[in-house]
C-alpha cells in the first residue's frame, strides 16, 4: 500500500479525492491536513463522507508521518505550495500539486504537467505533478488533436463556462447563491490566469495560433462545458479531422468522442474522470465541445489518474465509478 497524504484536505476538490482514495485498493489515505479545520470531524464537514470516521489534521501532520516512498497532494493555494514541494520532495516523497504554482515552465523546475492524455509517460516517471486547472484540461482536451493541421490554423476561440465549485469553498460575493443564480458571469476578460498554460501547452505542441479566451460562471455546482472553434486558413477535410482526433484518443480511458447526433452531457459526466468531446466542421471552423466534471477530469480525478500513473498502478483503478461529494 501506498500512503497519500493531503495537504489542505477541507476544500472541494480535496474531499473529492479523499472520498477516491478511501477506495482505492493500493492507495491508503495519510495525514489529511487543513487549517482551517484542524481537529473537526470530516463527515461533519462533508455531508457525503458522513461514514468517514477522521478528523482533519492540523499542519504539519505531514511532515511529522512522511515517509519515503509516499506519496503528497498539495491542495492549498501556490505559495505554500512552492515552499512546501521541496521540503516533501527532500524527505523522498512523490508530489502533485493542484494549486498552478507549478504549472508554468517559468516557476516548474523539474515538475512535469499532469495531462495524462499528451504527458503520460513524463508523469510516470515524474517527482513532481502539475496537476491542471479545469479550463485547461477541457481546452487542451479540445484543441490539442488539432497540431497536426497547426500551419492551417489563424485563430482559436474558446467559450468556456464553469460550476462554481470552481472558485473554491473560501466564500466570498462573487460566489453566493444570490449572486450566481440566475445569471451567467463573464470574467477574467482583461486576462484569465489559466490562459498562460493553455497557451503554453498548445505552443508546446507546435499550434502557435492567437487564442481568445473568455471563461464564463454559470449557476451550477460541477461541471464545465467550453465551446471551441479553430479557425482555418483553408477549409479542412472532415474525414482527416476526425482521423486526428481517433488517433489522439485511441487507447485512452478516460475520452469519449461522440457521435455527430450527440452533444456533451455535464449530467452525465459528474463525479467521474471522464471527458466528452464533439467534433464537427462548418466550413473553415472546426468546433469542438468539450465538457467534463471540473471537480473530477478538471481536478481530483485527474490527480488520482496521475498518481495512479506516477506509482505504476493501473490508471483506471478506483476511477470507472461516480464519486460526488457535493
Amino acid at each position: 500500500m501506498t500512503r497519500v497524504h493531503v495537504v489542505g484536505a477541507a476544500g472541494y476538490a480535496a474531499s473529492e479525492l479523499i472520498r477516491l482514495l478511501e477506495r482505492h485498493p493500493h492507495f491508503q489515505l495519510g495525514a489529511l491536513e487543513s487549517a482551517s479545520h484542524a481537529g473537526q470531524p470530516i463527515a461533519a464537514h462533508v455531508p457525503l463522507l458522513r461514514t468517514f470516521d477522521r478528523a482533519f489534521d492540523p499542519p504539519g501532520t505531514a511532515d511529522a508521518l512522511l515517509q519515503t516512498g509516499d506519496a503528497v497532494v498539495l491542495a492549498g493555494g501556490a505559495e505554500s505550495a512552492r515552499e512546501q514541494a521541496p521540503r516533501f520532495l527532500g524527505k523522498g516523497a512523490r508530489v502533485v500539486d493542484l494549486s498552478g504554482a507549478f504549472r508554468l515552465h517559468a516557476h516548474a523546475g523539474e515538475a512535469v504537467y499532469g495531462l495524462p492524455e499528451r504527458h503520460r509517460d513524463a508523469i510516470a516517471r515524474a517527482r513532481l505533478v502539475a496537476n491542471p486547472g479545469c479550463y485547461p484540461t477541457a481546452t487542451l482536451l479540445a484543441l490539442l488533436p488539432l497540431a497536426p493541421f497547426a500551419s492551417d490554423i489563424v485563430q482559436l476561440i474558446v467559450d468556456a463556462k464553469s460550476g462554481i465549485t470552481g472558485a473554491g469553498r473560501n466564500p466570498t460575493t462573487g460566489s453566493l447563491f444570490g449572486e450566481v443564480d440566475g445569471d451567467v458571469r463573464a470574467y477574467g476578460l482583461d486576462g484569465h490566469r489559466h490562459q498562460p498554460e493553455i497557451e503554453q501547452e498548445l505552443i508546446g505542441a507546435g499550434i502557435v495560433a492567437p487564442l481568445v479566451f473568455t471563461p464564463h460562471v454559470v449557476p451550477l455546482k460541477r461541471g464545465m462545458l467550453a465551446d471551441c472553434y479553430a479557425l482555418f486558413a483553408r477549409e479542412p477535410s472532415d474525414d482527416t479531422i476526425q482521423a486526428a482526433y481517433r488517433k489522439a484518443y485511441d487507447g485512452n480511458s478516460f475520452v469519449r468522442l461522440l457521435p455527430a447526433e450527440r452533444a456533451p452531457s455535464l449530467v452525465a459526466l459528474a463525479g467521474t474522470n471522464d471527458a466528452e468531446l464533439h467534433i464537427s466542421r462548418r466550413g473553415r471552423v472546426v468546433r469542438v465541445l468539450s465538457a467534463l466534471d471540473n471537480l473530477g477530469k478538471g481536478a481530483a480525478g485527474e490527480a488520482l489518474q496521475n498518481l495512479n500513473l506516477m506509482f505504476g498502478y493501473p490508471e483506471e483503478c478506483a476511477l470507472n465509478d461516480c464519486a460526488i461529494v457535493i
